[in-house]
């Protein structure tokens, strides 16, 4: 009986509905992993190599699915199709290959579908792929570009404007250009 994981679980219940008792379908309830919160989760000087840690209330989901694949030889990965979807597989795999649930003979495919609807998933169950190596990459570097803008920038800000709350990739970005544009209008006048 093949493991189906979806994020949500109204998603997982229509899902088992439309596929029957021939098939286990679980949540994963979003992100299963994240990067540890502490100095160095990402490390520029080592290829932007990323500290991972899974945090409690996934911990309980990542062994249910675990726990599911000791009875089945297949994942299905039915995440939501776009990149942080497409990441949730990607750490979902990752996290159960660290725990050893998948094992050599266990086959694990990427379905992607737009509706919730037994067409919608009938057809993404007859075009199985892999994870999307491309869409995870997006996502690592964004999600390395917040981490290292977020923990160097933050501390900064809270030095100089006590109350602040934090500095991100984009709106840093965009304070950057409202400043530019302000000091374009005071020049004017």
């Amino acid at each position: 009986m093949p493991v189906v994981v979806v994020e949500s679980p109204a998603k997982a219940k229509t899902i088992k509905n439309y596929l029957g008792k021939d098939y286990t379908v679980l949540a994963s309830f979003g992100h299963v992993r994240d990067l540890a919160e502490r100095e160095g989760s990402v490390d520029p000087d080592h290829n932007f190599e990323m500290k991972w840690e899974v945090p409690p209330d996934s911990r309980g989901r990542i062994k249910a699915i675990a726990d599911a694949l000791k009875e089945d030889s297949a994942l299905i990965l039915a995440t939501d199709p776009d990149r942080e979807g497409e990441a949730i597989s990607w750490h979902l795999e990752e996290a159960l290959r660290a725990r050893k649930a998948i094992r050599e003979d266990t086959k694990v495919d990427r379905i992607a579908f737009n509706s919730v609807t037994r067409r919608g998933l009938a057809e993404a169950m007859e075009n199985p792929r892999k994870v999307d190596r491309d869409l995870v990459e997006a996502y690592l570097a964004r999600r390395a570009l917040d981490y290292l803008v977020g923990y160097t920038l933050s501390p900064v800000l809270w030095r100089k404007l006590p109350g602040a709350r934090s500095a991100g990739r984009v709106q840093s970005v965009c304070l950057r250009l409202i400043v530019e544009r302000e000091m374009e209008v005071e020049a004017f006048r």
